[in-house]
């Protein structure tokens, strides 16, 4: 199993490739700039599944028509969000006067529990507080959680976005993905990678955990 990010767009999102031996993959939160990454796609001659999305913030959102499209592929939200594709109100780009927007998901996800798809075996957990319906993405063969924008480096997600609660938040890091083994390599949404090991010995916002 490999993974490779690209950031992309001006608030720097983090966009994963995901693929198996076989070169099946998962795109995951394809935020912008949708020539990079069928570019980077094919460059790697990998074949998409599926787009999954940790969340529906516009950051998040921008290129998942042009991928869909690209490879003819469904995409994935979580049912809290399910029309947050297609309102910029609630996708948080009109509160940065834009209007950034995607059609609907072809697939809403009810809640926890394992995902297939195709060979992928991944299991959800649902991590609200950053937006609603935030979820993290756990793929225990590749010992790697897309944490989406719940847990950063050395930071947490902001909670002043539509439908955002710190103390949700906190409580879905604790429960969730602090529960995971130390090793697990943390893929967020914005900056570099991590482990939960080293968020919970150093992360200022889980000294108290």
């Amino acid at each position: 199993m490999k993974w490779e990010r690209l950031t992309v767009g001006p608030v720097q999102e983090n966009t994963y490739i995901l693929w198996n031996e076989k070169k099946e993959g998962i795109i995951f939160d394809p935020g912008s700039e949708s020539k990079k990454i069928i570019s980077l796609i094919e460059k790697r001659g990998v074949k998409p599944l599926a787009v999954l999305l940790t969340h529906a913030h516009f950051d998040h959102i921008g290129a998942v028509d042009d991928v869909r499209e690209k490879w003819n592929i469904p995409v994935y939200v979580h049912k809290k969000e399910k029309d947050w594709l297609v309102d910029p109100n609630k996708n948080g780009s009109a509160h940065f006067m834009q209007n950034i927007s995607a059609k609907k998901a072809d697939h809403l996800i009810p809640g926890e529990g394992e995902l297939k798809i195709g060979s992928f075996a991944l299991h959800v957990l649902e991590t609200p507080g950053h937006s609603p319906g935030s979820v993290s993405y756990y793929v225990s063969s590749a010992e790697t959680v897309f944490s989406g924008d719940a847990l950063f480096a050395g930071s947490i997600g902001r909670t002043d976005l539509y439908g955002g609660d710190q103390a949700l938040l906190l409580k879905s890091i604790h429960d969730k993905l602090l529960n995971l083994p130390e090793e697990t390599m943390v893929l967020s949404g914005h900056g570099p990678e991590t482990t939960i090991g080293a968020e919970m010995d150093s992360n200022p916002f889980l000294s108290g955990f």
